[in-house]
């Protein structure tokens, strides 16, 4: 079996290799059963794609036939071989330079003795060089050595070529334009290499880059081992922390309901003893003995019944864990997650607010609702179901929308914008109870009136020294002016507006709808 190269599709001796233009070398077999690219129903395809290195090719317009032969996987071929061309059998040691065939030691005798090849001159087969490859063929002309070399189609050809399909081309000896064409293939080899050297550079740093961040990954990977154990250690320690408060909390709260339990349970104990002492009394002692103890036993039952206690049992369950609550520093990392034992009590909650009884009307306000536990200590946290309703007194369908805002800090602020004026109730509900002040009553007043005149000093000088300008103030002056100035008749000694007279500045106007003669006036002075 030949040893000389493979078809690296089908794995055996390549016959007939073809060079395709990605400098791959396949058999011509395996070459004509490659699938074509392309869309379906395409007249021809026109490339291939290079199973060794996935490359799509494009095919000379004749197809494999047309691609360029490779000769130097024949010549390794042949070379690997060694094989005699005429009996097959022997190792070839000797070329005939005329018929271009190897010839084993026997076959170069028999060569000699026959009179067709007896003039044939032989030479001894070399190694490693040039000289010991076989002649190449024309593929047009099989007879014909390739010496020639055509410039115009950049390709060899032989002596009938010249004569035949390349007529009149510009030609010449392969050794005269080797040195030519080899040259700029070596400038062209050296600018590839030169990239290579530059490609394997960037390749090396690359390697270099994937070490850096394979070594970075596992030094991050230890770094986040470490949190994660230091955090998970925070985490118990802070579990058991919250574990431990919650014990504490949980003992406070059963020491106190046992002691109220103990205060309870004397008092029922002593009022059960009076109770039956008084009851033995009343059924089995005599008159006179009742007359006689009827001091002491009253006033035992007296004191027994003056002692106050409340009805509940003045304790409750409110122990809440809340995982969102800030809980500082453990072991330097941040933990959340706290205990609340504070309860929000209704009846402790109050309501603060400038204007709580009073808003007026399409203007928005509001107020601030303030939650407290059942110790009277301001909550620090929101999460509380608060509930507001604003009604009409007079008209049951007319009420008003709040909007409840909860601060997060045990702190609520409700706005509403009231469309009617009137007296309203408003009901403010923790948990569904009244809070502390809870309902109380709100006036809507009209919406607030601007001023349509101007806040002067007089008429005299906010006109221009109209006459026909006047003042609400109801001042005049000599000469026919009908507003007022300043030191004579009506003028209120301070700036003051034409529309009411009023002299705060920042304040509704009072004035009652102008009539049409005070109302050019008026708005003449405003002009002004």
């Amino acid at each position: 079996m030949s040893s000389g190269p493979r078809c690296p599709v089908c794995a055996e001796p390549c016959v007939s290799p073809r060079l395709l233009p990605c400098l791959h070398s396949l058999c011509a077999p395996c070459l004509r059963r490659l699938g074509p690219l392309g869309e379906p129903g395409r007249a021809a395809a026109r490339s291939v794609l290079c199973p060794v290195c996935d490359a799509e090719v494009a095919l000379p317009p004749g197809g494999v036939g047309q691609l360029t032969p490779d000769y130097l996987a024949l010549s390794r071929g042949g070379a690997a071989a060694a094989g005699c061309d005429l009996c097959a059998d022997g190792a070839a040691v000797r070329r005939c330079l005329t018929c271009g065939a190897d010839l084993c030691l026997f076959c170069c005798q028999a060569h000699r003795r026959q009179k067709k090849t007896a003039s044939h001159a032989l030479s001894e087969l070399e190694k490693d060089c040039s000289q010991a490859r076989k002649p190449l063929f024309c593929p047009s002309h099989p007879t014909e050595r390739l010496r020639l070399f055509c410039e115009q189609c950049d390709q060899p050809v032989c002596r009938d070529c010249v004569v035949d399909r390349h007529r009149q081309h510009p030609y010449d000896l392969t050794g005269n334009v080797i040195h030519r064409h080899g040259d700029a293939l070596r400038e062209l080899l050296k600018s590839t290499q030169q990239r290579m050297g530059t490609l394997e550079g960037v390749l090396s740093q690359i390697d270099d880059m994937g070490s850096a961040v394979h070594g970075r990954a596992e030094a991050v990977a230890t770094e986040i081992c470490l949190f994660a154990s230091g955090y998970v250690k925070a985490i118990e320690e802070h579990r058991d922390r919250l574990l431990k408060q919650l014990e504490d909390f949980k003992v406070q709260k059963e020491n106190l309901l046992h002691l109220r339990k103990a205060q309870l349970q004397q008092l029922l104990l002593d009022m059960r003893t009076g109770v039956e002492f008084t009851e033995r009394l009343l059924t089995s002692g005599s008159d006179l003995e009742i007359l006689i103890t009827k001091g002491v036993v009253a006033s035992r039952l007296t004191k027994l019944n003056s002692v106050a206690y409340n009805t509940d049992p003045s304790m409750d369950d409110g122990i809440l864990f809340s995982p969102q609550e800030r809980a500082g520093q453990c072991c330097g990392y941040e933990v959340f997650g706290a205990i609340l034992n504070k309860v929000v009590d209704p009846a402790r909650c109050t309501l603060r607010g400038e204007d709580l009884h009073s808003a007026r009307q399409n203007q928005l306000t509001g107020f601030t609702l303030i939650c407290s536990d059942t110790m009277g200590e301001r909550m620090r946290r929101g999460g509380e179901a608060v509930q507001v309703t604003i009604t009409h007194r007079d008209k049951r369908d007319c009420a008003v929308k709040p909007t409840v805002c909860d601060n997060g800090d045990g702190t609520y602020h409700i706005s509403y914008n009231p469309e009617e004026p009137g007296l309203y109730a408003v009901c403010v509900y923790v948990k569904g109870q009244h809070v502390q002040g809870s309902p109380f009553t709100l006036m809507v007043k009209n919406k607030f009136r601007e001023h349509q005149g101007v806040f002067h000093c007089c008429t005299f000088c906010s006109s221009g020294g109209q006459k026909a300008a006047r003042c609400a103030c109801g001042g005049t002056m000599p000469g026919g002016y009908q507003g007022c100035g300043h030191g004579h008749k009506g003028h209120p000694g301070c700036p003051h507006w034409s529309c009411c007279g009023q002299v705060k500045e920042s304040s509704e106007c009072l004035g009652g709808p102008p009539t049409d003669t005070s109302q050019r006036s008026l708005l003449r002075t405003v002009a002004l």
